[in-house]
């Protein structure tokens, strides 16, 4: 009998995949905190995760007309980029809170690890399973 992997992981293979994503995005938000005219950014990770678990890599688009040019699938969550509303504004532009990004960048981190953790203890309950352990 063969094992189905998406199955067997679940949804945690692909919320590894938008929080690696979403690190990336607030790593960048950090490293422009002093950029003028920044404007910090983050995923909508539920829809991002949705998206994701239904094998979409974008938004489906609707055609209503038979010559409509067919959109492409981008390989990111671009459609689910947000802008961070800003607490305070600053004079040069820039959106970035440097404590707020710290604060996502590891709430994001801790999440991911736990993501880790759990698919490692699913590989190795498959892995029993097969030995017939």
């Amino acid at each position: 009998m063969p094992i189905n992997f998406d199955s067997a992981l679940g949804i945690h293979a692909d919320a590894l995949r938008v929080r690696s994503q979403r690190a990336e995005l607030l790593a960048t938000n950090l490293a422009n905190a002093d950029t003028p005219n920044y404007k910090a950014r983050d995923i909508d990770f539920q829809s991002a995760l949705k998206m994701a678990a239904s094998g979409q890599t974008s938004p489906s688009l609707n055609t209503t007309h038979q010559k409509h040019i067919a959109g492409s699938g981008s390989s990111s969550f671009d459609s689910q980029l947000q802008y961070r509303q800003t607490m305070q504004d600053s004079l040069d532009g820039n959106t970035v809170d440097e404590q707020v990004e710290q604060s996502q960048f590891m709430q994001n981190a801790v999440q991911y690890q736990a993501s880790l953790e759990f698919l490692g203890s699913r590989f190795q309950s498959l892995t029993k399973a097969i030995r017939g352990e």
